[in-house]
């Protein structure tokens, strides 16, 4: 049976239509892969990784920053000054107990009327032919002021309540009351020898210094240091009715 011309027509262009080739996609270009490439995760450096090296410079830097200071803050502390606390109320009105000070000690040589911290290891007294008589001290530092030097001649008038220095009478606006006790360790008037002082706590009537055989004459060598300046005032105190002192320096 012959195919009508209408049916070969039609087997003619569906042959047609299977022989059109297919459209396949474009391949990448080098431009885009290299994009990719560039923005992949994987190729990137994580965050957060520590460089060691520089973490042990910084460290080590902190480290030497932190010797320095301690190195500095001994030094300053070992030769230059020292904070010491007063004990007891031998000092009254000037100082209370319980106030801090800053002593100052390097090169540091004693003048009248200074407050100064002795190791009061042994006190000094003379015997009969002017001798220096070491004898037992209080074995602690005492804190005092220093009333007279070496070369220097005082009296303590207790009758008096006064205190004479190469024949003048002390002007003492610093004591909290005359001075009218003596603990008879040595005959006035009396010539310090060189090398010595003689002190006294401003508390006259309260206070454990020169007059006593276990201070007397202090050397020179035993004065440790100028109490300089008051950083931490006592608490007020019930038995010490006195005005307490304030942040400053102290004179």
């Amino acid at each position: 049976m012959e195919q009508s011309e209408q049916e070969k027509n039609m087997q003619e262009t569906t042959g047609q239509q299977e022989q059109t080739p297919q459209e396949t996609p474009a391949e990448p270009s080098g431009e885009n892969t290299g994009a990719q490439e560039a923005t992949d995760p994987g190729s990137e450096e994580p965050d957060g990784v520590i460089d060691g090296k520089a973490l042990f410079s910084d460290v080590m830097d902190i480290l030497e920053t932190m010797l320095a200071s301690v190195f500095v803050v001994l030094l300053l502390f070992g030769y230059f000054m020292r904070p010491v606390t007063v004990q007891g109320r031998s000092m009254v009105p000037t100082l209370h107990d319980q106030d801090r000070l800053v002593m100052f000690r390097m090169l540091y040589q004693p003048k009248r009327g200074d407050i100064v911290v002795v190791n009061n290891y042994e006190g000094h007294t003379l015997d009969a032919d002017g001798n220096i008589v070491p004898n037992p001290g209080l074995d602690e530092n005492i804190i005092k002021r220093v009333i007279a030097l070496g070369g220097q001649t005082i009296t303590v008038d207790a009758s008096a309540g006064e205190v004479w220095v190469d024949g003048e009478k002390l002007d003492e606006p610093y004591i909290n009351e005359l001075t009218l006790t003596n603990d008879r360790a040595f005959e006035y008037p009396l010539t310090i020898p060189e090398g010595y002082i003689f002190v006294m706590g401003d508390n006259r009537n309260h206070s454990t210094d020169s007059r006593s055989s276990r201070v007397g004459l202090v050397k020179k060598e035993d004065v440790l240091g100028r109490a300089y300046f008051r950083y931490v005032c006592a608490e007020p105190d019930e038995n010490d009715p006195s005005e307490k002192g304030t942040f400053g320096f102290v004179k």
